[in-house]
């Protein structure tokens, strides 16, 4: 015990094994949904499904295992949503690409990836963010979680004409979602350990009785990974025509999953001067989870915002990492009893953090509006295009032009000129795709 408490520097970090624990099962039941949504929507690009299933538990074991260990942040990782949609409905359905020539892109912008990060090149860009921007990423993600959780609890829902409007408040799911929320803001201000865990699970006990919810067994065999294993054709990737997939998938990759370690990590408190200590070694575990994830037989593996979830519960080492990483291992066996918490069960849990995350915003320089409307652009382009990429890509360009229109380009690092010329390429060139 002692010695695991000096490696994950338990003392430093004001935390204990227990509460280590807790967060990580906390972060696991937020994010568990991917288990069988990320089959669901690569099945529809026609890759096996069982396949996807365990290729998804064992990269997403893989990474936070390497996040946990190597880099010691309470960050997990899996296939990214988003990512995988962009794999299924427009590089395989949309572009005419197979599965296993989008699995060969997926690992060459891996590999483009590992360059940028060993390199250090992807550390530069990290240090390169303004300070400003960095602190809308944090509430940008919050804003992105806010809508996820709304949406996942049936509070909110689309609507042709207004894109967006209220959801049934009598269905029993946002009933028994709204109750899951208030308990958990309660159980926290009354310093509960544990509140959102028990939040989720007290959701989902009552789901069996008032929302439907049905048992379907504890344990069952994994199936077969042959199907996608070393499956992919790097080959036809390289073929004509794959430039804008790998570009999308890199840049994607590369903002997405950096804008998520900086905001959980600012979220957790991890952050000394701006900056993170160990911030190579978390690149290197969601760089090498890419690669492996296209190995395996699924689409590109990013860090998680549920991640702050965990980080909420308690969570400041590897050890909550570690944690989600058993708990992947051990769906692959207990798949039913995984699929047995509904999505309106861990959405109060996502909406209670979207709500914290969302005070960083106070620390911006309200008074320079060329900080405060590039960062404002950052926040409202996550959730307004489902995309923390996006988000991001917003925010360097309207800084960088805004900056440049105002006498101020002196005041503008490199890389921020460089970055948001990549993005005016990527929208302008190549489309929004």
């Amino acid at each position: 015990m002692d010695s695991i408490k000096r490696y994950f520097g338990f003392d430093a970090a004001g935390t204990d094994l227990r509460t280590e624990v807790l967060a990580g099962m906390t972060t696991f039941l937020t994010m568990a949904y991917i288990i069988f949504v990320n089959p669901a929507i690569l099945g529809d690009a026609g890759m096996p499904k069982d396949a996807v299933f365990v290729a998804t538990c064992i990269v997403a074991a893989l990474a936070s295992l390497i996040m946990g260990l190597y880099a010691n942040y309470p960050i997990a990782l899996a296939p990214g949503m988003g990512l995988n949609a962009y794999f299924a409905y427009t590089v395989v359905k949309g572009l005419g690409f197979t599965w296993q020539a989008a699995l060969g892109a997926v690992f060459i912008s891996g590999c483009l990836f590992l360059i940028v990060t060993l390199f250090r090149v992807r550390e530069v860009i990290v240090k390169g963010i303004p300070h400003s921007l960095r602190i809308a990423i944090t509430g940008g993600i919050g804003l992105f979680l806010a809508i996820i959780s709304l949406k996942s609890a049936g509070v909110v829902v689309g609507n042709p004409a207004t894109l967006v409007t209220l959801g049934n408040l009598h269905d029993a799911h946002v009933v028994l979602a709204i109750i899951g929320f208030f308990a958990i803001v309660t159980l926290d201000y009354l310093r509960v350990r544990g509140a959102i865990l028990i939040g989720i699970v007290g959701v989902t006990v009552l789901s069996f009785f008032f929302g439907g919810n049905q048992f379907h067994g504890v344990v069952s065999m994994p199936p077969s990974i042959a199907p996608t294993l070393f499956q992919l054709d790097i080959r036809a990737a390289l073929s004509t025509g794959v430039l804008n997939v790998v570009l999308v998938f890199f840049l994607v990759e590369l903002f997405d999953a950096t804008g998520t370690l900086m905001g959980v990590a600012n979220r957790a408190g991890l952050l000394v001067e701006g900056k993170m200590h160990r911030l190579n070694r978390a690149l290197l575990a969601d760089s090498t989870a890419i690669l492996a994830g296209s190995l395996l037989g699924t689409s590109s593996t990013t860090a998680y915002i549920e991640s702050a979830s965990g980080v909420q519960a308690g969570g400041r080492t590897g050890v909550t990492a570690l944690t989600v990483a058993v708990l992947f291992l051990a769906a692959l066996f207990f798949a039913p009893l995984a699929g047995v918490v509904p999505g309106y069960a861990t959405a109060p849990a996502l909406l209670y953090v979207s709500c914290l995350m969302l005070r960083e915003m106070l620390d911006l320089p309200w008074h320079d509006a060329t900080e405060v409307v590039p960062a404002a652009l950052t926040a409202l382009l996550m959730p307004f295009t489902y995309s923390i990429a996006n988000g991001v890509a917003f925010g360097f360009i309207s800084y960088a032009g805004l900056k440049l229109l105002t006498g101020q380009a002196r005041k503008v690092k490199l890389v921020v000129w460089v970055i948001a010329a990549i993005f005016l390429f990527r929208y302008f060139y190549l489309g929004s795709e």
